[in-house]
């Protein structure tokens, strides 16, 4: 467990095997937070598509996939596999969870559109609940696009440049809140730019895709100034498992920070290109439903014209 492994790690009595991409799969440990939430959250949200069928309505079955299986399970999967087991023993490690969990986890949740599936489940009370606080001054200011740019954007230089980096490093309590606290800040950015969902904060595609941009000077100039740092993210942490039964593989944890750096600089603009090619699919799509409703009101519009002029000329024929 992790309270463990960062006692084990803290006395340098953890002796890991030598990390490699088979690692991901064979080193397992089990959290009871994360597999708690993943169950539970995913759990209510199958329960919810149940419901609906039930019902005989329709959910997208490629929603069901983003949410369970792409947002829930690279949670799962960034907190129980090698990743979790190696990311206090390699900073590169914890960078590629850094970004599972703060990028790819949050636009996956809000692609599967769960506030929806709630508002379409829920009965009448939680129902009035969920759209009070959907439509409260709360719910309006944390989404406000600006104000989730500049959260979304500093909360890393604090992570990494304060001493709170260094604090999970040290306590698991620290460190599983420092998950929870990268999926949160990401969803607070991500949920309203992909605009599925009825919450406060949407804005049109334009501003959308502007959103997206700017976040990518953000990535290359965090994880340029990550690789160019001489002074250790984490302090003396890394450092000190080299005195450890690791230090016969471990690589020099400047190295490795160098490493981190161009992983969190390389992943960010890559997920970002994929987002924007996503929003830019979502803008033709809605050009084009938009462009449908038009014609199919020009056409009523012109049918009304025609039996308009149709009932003149019956009435002028008359006798």
């Amino acid at each position: 467990m992790l309270h463990t492994a960062v006692a084990a790690l803290a006395e340098g009595t953890v002796d890991l095997p030598r990390f490699t991409a088979t690692s991901l799969f064979s080193e397992w440990s089990l959290e009871p937070v994360s597999f708690v939430l993943t169950v539970w959250v995913a759990g209510l949200y199958l329960w919810g598509t149940a419901v609906l069928r039930r019902r005989g309505d329709h959910w997208p079955i490629g929603r069901t996939l983003a949410f369970v299986g792409l947002g829930m399970g690279s949670f799962f999967v960034a907190t129980s596999s090698g990743l979790a087991t190696y990311d206090l023993t390699l900073l590169s490690v914890h960078m590629v969870q850094h970004m599972i969990l703060s990028m790819l986890v949050p636009m996956a949740l809000a692609l599967g559109a769960p506030v929806t599936l709630a508002l379409r489940t829920l009965p009448p009370r939680p129902r009035r609940w969920l759209l009070a606080v959907l439509h409260s001054r709360v719910a309006k200011v944390l989404s406000f696009p600006p104000l989730t740019l500049a959260v979304y954007v500093v909360s890393p230089w604090a992570l990494y440049f304060s001493g709170w980096y260094a604090a999970s490093l040290h306590s698991a309590y620290v460190h599983e809140m420092m998950h929870v606290h990268l999926v949160l800040v990401g969803s607070l950015f991500f949920w309203p730019i992909l605009g599925i969902d009825p919450v406060p904060g949407r804005v049109s595609y334009p501003f959308r895709m502007l959103l997206v941009v700017l976040t990518l000077p953000f990535h290359a100039f965090l994880g340029v100034t990550i690789m160019g740092q001489e002074e250790l993210l984490g302090g003396s942490w890394y450092p000190d498992l080299h005195d450890g039964p690791m230090g016969v593989w471990l690589p020099d944890p400047a190295d490795d920070q160098h490493l981190a750096g161009g992983i969190l600089w390389g992943s960010g603009d890559l997920i970002a290109v994929i987002l924007f090619a996503a929003l830019f699919t979502q803008w033709v799509r809605a050009s084009m439903k938009e462009a449908a409703r038009e014609d199919r009101r020009l056409d009523l519009l012109e049918a009304r014209e025609r039996a308009a002029a149709g009932d003149a000329a019956s009435r002028a024929d008359a006798p």
